[in-house]
């Protein structure tokens, strides 16, 4: 079993066109309606409040929001329920054909969550290392970052210390290099990656993980990540913490069984879980951003002025029926 190195490693959720041109704290609210020279005595009219997330979700559109596609849509059933993992070929293709091929192959199927790190991760995999892998699976070239090419990058305005940019491919949490060229998905809550030994290769996708901690954005480019959890990443963060070094469990009655991994594309419709998230190149999503980053709810005493990437909130929601 393959763990990701970290000696001292403890650890989802419109006033722009789009993300790049949102626009500070200022502009959020709106001004004060100014008292008419003809009455100078007058009060001022009360400003207008600045909509809430839920005002600004509730009048989306229905063409801010996306189908998950099945065909890139895992679906791994615990004895608790449902996780259903959306993975993103465009940052990672390599990685993801492999955990496609894994997924038909069933190979998944009876192997168990091998690791529950507090504040960090939970891991699945082969925890004795006896399941046979298919000689073309075994081999895979990390893709801790990719050519950006013609991937559509939303860019996010607030700084970033992990980043050159940061922002967002297809509603995943993402990062690039524009200097180089290069792009990659980042480590927020719910996002899914490989596990690997020390050698940056060891990775084939035959054992994964799901953030369900704070952040922990220093693997950034030092592990591929593939996707994020669209539903059900409770069922992994609740599960008991490992008893062993670095959160592994200490004995296999520990380990909570994986019954089964499906590409959704496998299953009838009647049988899937079709989900929506919303696109994070629409106004509605720049207009959520700049509320989340100038909080004006009552509570608030001091809005933040400012977001952290893995802090922007990624609504989804179940289809509509047809």
């Amino acid at each position: 079993m393959h763990r990701i190195n970290c000696a001292s490693c403890g650890w989802l959720a419109v006033a722009a066109a789009l993300l790049l041109t949102i626009e500070p704290a200022a502009s959020v609210a709106a001004p004060a309606t100014a008292t008419p020279a003809s009455a100078p005595h007058a009060a001022s009219a009360p400003a207008k409040p600045a909509p809430t997330m839920a005002e600004i979700l509730a009048a989306a559109p229905a063409s801010a929001w996306r189908r998950i596609p099945d065909e890139h849509t895992l679906y791994m059933e615990l004895p608790a329920g449902r996780v259903v993992i959306e993975l993103e070929p465009a940052l990672a293709p390599h990685t993801v054909a492999n955990i496609e091929a894994f997924a038909r192959l069933h190979y998944f199927d009876g192997l168990a969550i091998v690791r529950l790190q507090d504040n960090y991760v939970a891991q699945w995999g082969d925890a004795d290392g006896t399941r046979p892998i298919p000689r073309q699976l075994q081999t895979l070239a990390p893709e801790f970052a990719v050519p950006q090419g013609n991937i559509a990058f939303t860019p996010l305005a607030d700084r970033d210390g992990y980043a050159p940019q940061v922002g967002f491919v297809d509603g995943f949490p993402a990062a690039r290099d524009p200097p180089a060229g290069l792009a990659w998905l980042t480590h927020c809550y719910g996002a899914v990656g490989v596990g690997r030994g020390t050698d940056p290769a060891s990775g084939n996708g035959s054992e994964l993980y799901a953030v369900i901690g704070h952040a922990p954005r220093h693997l950034d480019r030092n592990v591929t990540v593939v996707g994020r959890v669209r539903q059900g990443i409770e069922l992994l963060a609740s599960l008991p913490r490992g008893t062993a070094e670095l959160g592994f469990y200490a004995t296999a009655a520990e380990r909570t069984p994986i019954k089964s991994v499906r590409l959704a594309s496998e299953l009838p419709p009647a049988e899937r879980t079709p989900l929506e998230v919303l696109r994070t190149d629409t106004p509605t999503f720049a207009a959520l951003v700049a509320a989340r980053r100038n909080r004006h709810d009552g509570w608030f005493v001091r809005p933040a002025g400012y977001i952290d990437l893995c802090n922007a909130p990624i609504p989804v929601r179940p289809a509509p029926k047809n």
